[in-house]
């Protein structure tokens, strides 16, 4: 049966000190190679995904709650820290939401095998929310096996994770690989939407394995892999410039699923 250590309320406790600097610093993240969940949809994601948390943290009012008292049932093994609701409340970057949270490593992977079946090439993808989104979605349709190059928002950090609702779990993510990198390594043909072609990607054969690439709000796919790629349209007939790049993402990978098993 689970344990629990006296109620914490410092904020110099040890812990807390960790995990609030990993909910707040990307650089934190990256020398500890940890990161921070917080709620119980994403910790049980997690534990779904056969994965254990380093440590858990529950604010003392959480301890009555009947969906906390089940994932802490699974975790019995597990350094649990009771806190103060206060000090939760001080250290939280997520507004109201079931007061548990659990400090998690950071896969290390990396890019040195060839991709021969279906991926989504994340090119440069700024905000926390797009790059969340795009995970879940391609989670959700089937692809396995994502990449992030250089200068794209982190995949772990606390808001992407959260944005991903949980499709982190379900996918080999690697990050920070080279232009250099995806152009040799790639070996199945890549397609990335751009407002300069009128090839429209309902009239596009997605059957195939591929990469979906999609670039930076504002400056699009990078020039070296968009001169390797086929450029594909999605209409709007309304003349709008360009689609947020989550929905644009969600639209062609539901596109590609289509053809492969609804066409």
């Amino acid at each position: 049966m689970t344990t629990y250590n006296p109620i914490v309320t410092s904020k110099d406790n040890p812990t807390i000190k960790t995990a609030y600097a990993l909910l707040t610093g990307s650089r934190q993240r990256k020398k500890l190679g940890k990161t921070v969940i917080e709620g119980t949809h994403l910790l049980e994601s997690y534990l779904n995904a056969s994965l254990t948390p380093q440590t858990v943290i529950v604010s003392e009012s959480g301890l009555d709650n009947d969906e906390i008292k089940t994932l802490l049932n699974r975790l019995t093994t597990v350094k649990t820290l009771t806190i103060s609701d206060h000090l939760y409340k001080e250290i939280r970057s997520l507004g109201e939401s079931l007061p548990i949270m659990a400090i998690i490593d950071m896969p290390t992977l990396t890019f040195d095998k060839d991709i021969t079946s279906d991926c989504l090439i994340i090119n440069g993808v700024q905000d926390n929310g797009n790059l969340g989104t795009l995970l879940r979605t391609a989670s959700a349709v089937g692809i396995k096996t994502v990449i992030c190059t250089q200068g794209s928002a982190a995949a772990y950090s606390p808001k992407t994770l959260r944005a991903g609702m949980g499709a982190n779990f379900s996918l080999t993510i690697f990050e920070g690989v080279s232009v250099e990198d995806v152009l040799a390594k790639v070996k199945v043909p890549m397609f990335a939407t751009s407002s300069h072609t009128d090839q429209v990607i309902y009239q596009t054969n997605l059957k195939q394995p591929l990469a979906l690439v999609m670039g930076h709000e504002g400056q699009g796919v990078d020039d070296k892999i968009f001169a390797q790629s086929h450029p594909i349209a999605l209409p709007q007939p309304n003349g709008q410039e360009s689609l947020n790049v989550a929905i644009a993402g969600a639209l062609c990978l539901y596109e590609i699923l289509r053809q492969r098993h609804y066409a």
